[in-house]
């Protein structure tokens, strides 16, 4: 999609700190860091919203996935624990219409549920 940041970001055309990058997905620090590590990882196709995903884009969540596994383990926070989080829709704050997730760590975080 043109006007979309992720998109900028997955194609270069935003600059980014780069932690993570395959052939389906990139990961970058957030730019307002909601803890110690806060790394946003998308899928370098626009996708938007996750409710369009459908049995042939189903393979893009598990690549997500183990992104983030992959994540946790570089950035030293596999052991100790971390969050991942995907928000959907305005209602739970997603600010840019493209799918992500946001990984969060190296600090204790504060209990949501469960």
């Amino acid at each position: 999609m043109a006007d979309c940041v992720f998109c900028k970001i997955a194609q270069g055309q935003i600059p980014s700190e780069i932690v993570y990058e395959d052939d389906n997905v990139v990961a970058f620090r957030d730019i307002n860091p909601q803890a110690k590590v806060h790394i946003i990882i998308v899928p370098k196709r626009h996708i938007n919203p996750m409710n369009e995903i459908d049995e042939k884009q189903a393979k893009i969540m598990s690549d997500i996935f183990l992104a983030a596994k992959e994540i946790a383990k570089r950035q030293k926070i596999e052991q100790r624990g971390f969050r991942m989080i995907v928000n959907v829709g305005a209602d739970s704050g997603q600010e840019i219409e493209h799918l992500h997730l946001h990984l969060l760590g190296g600090e204790k975080l504060g209990k949501l549920v469960g």
